[in-house]
């Protein structure tokens, strides 16, 4: 890990505040997911947690999905959990935002820090986070919410995005940040998620 750098992002900024976070899923589809059989279930199973702890929050949520005639649809048991009015963004490049009408989807997101998931990482997740904080967005990577065919490029996507100024997380560090704390109805619920 590179201390130096991850001293210069100050501490109120590691974690996501649920008022100002939306959530980003990049092309978590099925033909994608069968590509990578060992890490693929426990990226379908975080994301979806994340879906559904915004879901709960009333978060925003966009999803993308590349080139779906080839590679399919987003995997049916996330999209089980997405907002039934959201469609995906369908895209051919690798960075949502160098996609032609993605500006909109993300001004619809105002100035919202974005947590991010996705295959993969080292590709489509690494461009995507690269361009959003180009452009001045907060990202918070769940690095257990995405993946590689290889462990080396998951590692070398994980490593950029953090040079680049991205956080690193978990899917529950970044959960538990959005609860804040533990005894309401959300808490009870949410938790039972991460069990």
């Amino acid at each position: 890990m590179n201390t130096a750098h991850s001293q210069s992002i100050p501490a109120r900024h590691l974690l996501p505040v649920r008022e100002r976070t939306a959530l980003l899923i990049v092309d978590i589809q099925e033909r994608l997911l069968a590509a990578m059989p060992q890490e693929g279930a426990a990226v379908l199973r975080n994301a979806r947690i994340l879906a559904e702890t915004a879901r709960e929050l009333a978060l925003p949520v966009r999803f993308s999905e590349q080139y779906p005639r080839g590679l399919g649809p987003t995997a049916t048991e996330l999209k089980a959990v997405l907002p039934a009015d959201e469609a995906p963004f369908e895209k051919v490049v690798f960075s949502c935002c160098a996609a032609p009408g993605f500006q909109p989807v993300l001004d619809e997101l105002a100035d919202r820090d974005i947590i991010l998931c996705g295959i993969e990482t080292h590709v489509c997740v690494l461009q995507t986070a690269l361009d959003l904080l180009a452009a001045g967005r907060r990202v918070y990577l769940a690095a257990d919410a995405t993946c590689s065919r290889t462990q080396l490029n998951w590692k070398l996507g994980l490593r950029l995005m953090r040079q680049a100024g991205a956080v690193i997380g978990s899917t529950e560090i970044f959960v538990f940040a959005l609860l804040g704390s533990a005894g309401s109805e959300q808490f009870k619920r949410i938790s039972k998620l991460v069990k």
